[in-house]
């Protein structure tokens, strides 16, 4: 994306807010309306005090758990929430907007310990029993805002200390020297297999996030140690919560950004539910052609999302969710000479989910949600070598999922809980594909492979976790799955143990550890047909973590980890690749399954959460990632950049503005260099096989800085935000690459200094 198109739509943008701004920032009220629920049972807690700290406004939970704070003036404000018996629970960046109702789902657990020298809470910090260690919370508002982010709730965890800086052009997660591969994605109780346009086939990455931030309520993300409940996965797990429509009245919003234009629509349906939909689009193209700039990449890209409840009856609730998204992009070869890219040529990539849960309430015992759900992602691409216009990949792929999903929460005794369940899969692809012979990256020559195939695979899961209070003040979490793959027909088995001891009223130790099991990807197993006697990837985790309280609204924690891989896939005929970091399109021969990896590090990091007018996150990792190839020999992982350093907060001086800013500082990752020789005789990158991933790039920094203003009127409401990436402009290497024209070797660096600006009309 050009830096002129943002500048003269920003321009654009700048004239309409100016005339508006006539009108804007007069006395507005709105309301705060909400439920308050049992986080275990999801049973309404009735009577419970809601409070706006600060003020003496506040309510009461009726009947239903809900609550009603009428004609609050405009304004960013913090809920209190108390109920005799339950943990008291802190909601910052509650957002009160004109002639609008701001609604706010709160959920708490039974207090567990029982002492009266407990003068700090962590109300401000959302924690969940099933997850003693390396579990992350965000709200919407938290995601929205983030310097950086460009409202994709991928990018802000690039701020944590488990997750690697890769390339700024790409939100894929890296977590704990992991791989893409090893993360997977829930919305709602319904799995997603990639979040992102332009994904990456048979992975979790790509380059713009699909999921529209309006829709999120929260997100929980656990880095590791995760619980039985989830699996077929090695590093980490991202739970994200839709929000519900409005189910008094109609709203509606739109939007301008730099990645496009869309709108959100909302409302009731019937007395009994309601309805949430957006959709949205790319405007990089229209630019591009009514310019008419010639050889300028103008990817084309959009999505539609929807999620429609209904209550049946106040016990049983239905949910209607879809995702889908769109996205084409053709660089012809000038533009790929331009633009110094390896290949050119056409791309036409979707992916849609759609499904449907049914949540059971069981009274004061817990609650039951199973979800079915369909997932189909179309792969049509042609791609040519941009300097000897040959043919280099055709892919011709249609990957089905069909999912059934079921959890049970219940609770046994007020200090003893459990989980369990079962999930199934029945997976079928189409993949008609091509690549040409050529030579691989380190200059081996590889056949011509041709795939022509359908293939068939059903997965079955089930999964308990039991909760338990031990002893006063530890939690202990017990959890055993049992997962089944047709292919290659084998049973697993995965225990897995945490536990949580409060030590003092403000410090708590944190402990886990288990097995986990990922299933190769048909993609791979589909190349040679005796990849299917494979067997599945295997991580052990081991996690100990330290947490303690500075106040109620700030918190440090300490945690150190080891993470031990086994049966990764390799090549014997390319001894030295690791192909899960390397590519799928690097498996042209027979692949055994004794590959190995390994990754043990460490993470400070301490969090202000909003309680004034401050709010911070500042983080430091240091880690060590490494694998080993047929060939015996330890390497670094593609992804071990050794450490990482982050510092992310903001400044709200008053309610309508607000200031923030993020730097990221990181070693530079492994690489390859080039063999010169080998790339001149071949016309193309070769890479130096005898020095695979000992050298490094330079170290990645980065600052981005941002600013938010909000507008009020009568009856609607208007937020304008402007970012800018890489504010000192660093010149970060992406890659090396081969420019054959010139005979040498160049550069690809990441985004320069960019503006990106955002309009969103709440009506």
């Amino acid at each position: 994306m050009r830096i002129r198109f943002q500048i003269n739509i920003g321009f654009l943008s700048l004239v309409v807010l100016a005339a508006l701004l006539q009108a804007a920032d007069r006395q507005s009220v709105g309301t705060i309306r909400g439920r308050l629920l049992d986080a275990d049972t999801q049973a309404p807690l009735i009577g419970a005090n809601v409070i706006i700290i600060g003020s003496n406004r506040g309510a009461a939970t009726d009947m239903e758990g809900n609550f009603v704070i009428d004609n609050i003036p405009v304004g960013s404000y913090i809920l209190q929430f108390t109920y005799m018996g339950y943990q008291p629970l802190t909601k910052t960046d509650v957002i009160v907007k004109s002639q609008r109702e701001t609604y706010v789902h709160a959920e708490t657990r039974m207090q567990t310990l029982e002492t009266e020298a407990v003068c700090v809470t962590d109300g401000y910090f959302t924690r969940q029993k099933e997850q003693s260690v390396s579990a992350f919370n965000y709200s919407y508002e938290e995601i929205r805002r983030a310097p950086g982010s460009g409202g994709d709730v991928s990018r802000i965890l690039m701020s944590l200390p488990s997750v690697a800086m890769v390339n700024d052009q790409s939100n894929s997660l890296i977590v704990r020297g992991g791989n893409p591969v090893e993360n997977t994605f829930f919305v709602d109780n319904i799995e997603i297999p990639n979040i992102n346009h332009f994904p990456d086939q048979a992975s979790s990455g790509g380059p713009i996030g699909v999921l529209n931030v309006d829709f999120i309520r929260d997100v929980n993300f656990y880095s590791g140690g995760f619980s039985s409940i989830y699996g077929d996965k090695l590093s980490s797990v991202m739970d994200i919560r839709f929000r519900e429509g409005n189910p008094k009245e109609w709203d509606g919003q739109l939007d301008l950004n730099f990645a496009g234009f869309g709108g959100v629509a909302e409302g009731p349906l019937g007395k009994n539910g309601s309805w949430l939909v957006s959709a949205r689009r790319s405007y990089l193209d229209f630019v591009v052609k009514v310019l008419d700039v010639g050889s300028t990449i103008a990817p084309r890209y959009g999505d539609i999302q929807w999620k429609v409840h209904y209550d049946l009856s106040p016990e049983n609730r239905m949910i209607f969710l879809g995702i889908w998204s769109d996205d084409h992009n053709a660089p012809d070869r000038e533009a790929g000479l331009k633009n110094k890219m390896t290949h050119y040529g056409r791309q036409d990539d979707g992916i849609r989910t759609t499904g449907l849960t049914w949540r059971k309430l069981q009274g004061s015992r817990g609650y039951t949600q199973t979800s079915i759900s369909h997932t189909v992602q179309n792969y049509r691409q042609d791609w040519y070598e941009t300097y000897t216009e040959e043919h280099a990949v055709r892919n011709r792929s249609a990957e089905h999922a069909l999912k059934l999903r079921n959890v049970s929460h219940m609770r046994l005794h007020p200090n003893h809980g459990v989980e369990f369940g079962l999930d199934g899969k029945y997976l079928w692809s189409d993949y008609n594909n091509w690549i040409h012979a050529t030579t691989n990256a380190l200059g081996d020559s590889i056949p011509e492979l041709r795939i022509k195939n359908d293939l068939n695979a059903s997965k079955a899961g089930g999964f308990i976790n039991y909760t338990l209070q031990a002893i006063s003040g530890m939690d202990l979490n017990i959890g055993v799955r049992a997962d089944y793959f047709s292919i290659p027909d084998r049973l697993t088995w995965s225990p897995r143990l945490s536990l949580s001891y409060r030590i003092t009223n403000r410090t708590t130790l944190n402990a886990s550890g288990g097995r986990f099991y990922q299933n190769l990807p048909l993609l791979l197993i589909s190349r040679n047909e005796s990849n299917r006697t494979l067997h599945d990837m295997t991580s052990v985790h081991y996690i100990l973590g330290l947490e303690y309280l500075l106040t109620e609204n700030t918190r440090l924690t300490a945690e150190f980890y080891h993470k031990a891989y086994d049966h990764f896939p390799v090549d014997p005929s390319q001894p030295g690749l690791f192909l899960i970091d390397e590519g799928y399109q690097f498996a042209q021969s027979k692949c055994v399954d004794t590959g190995k990896a390994q990754t043990w590090g460490m993470e400070l990091m301490v969090q202000k959460k909003l309680a004034r007018k401050l709010y911070g996150l500042a983080s430091v990792s240091v880690f060590k990632a490494r694998y080993r190839g047929t060939d015996g020999l330890w390497r670094n992982r593609k992804y071990d950049n050794q450490w990482i350093f982050s510092l992310e907060g903001g400044y709200k001086p008053c309610q309508k503005w607000e200031f923030s800013l993020r730097w990221i500082a990181a070693g530079g990752g492994p690489y390859t260099p080039l063999d010169l020789d080998a790339s001149r005789q071949y016309h193309r990158m070769v890479q130096d096989k005898n020095r695979i991933n000992q050298a490094r790039y330079p170290d990645y920094h980065s600052m981005n800085i941002r600013v938010d203003r909000r507008f009020s009127f009568r009856s609607s409401n208007l937020i304008f935000y402007l970012s800018v990436w890489n504010v000192y402009n660093q010149k970060n290497v992406a890659e090396y690459f081969w420019n054959d024209r010139e005979q040498k070797q160049e550069a690809i660096y990441q985004w320069l200094i960019m503006p990106i600006f955002g309009l969103e009309h709440e009506f």
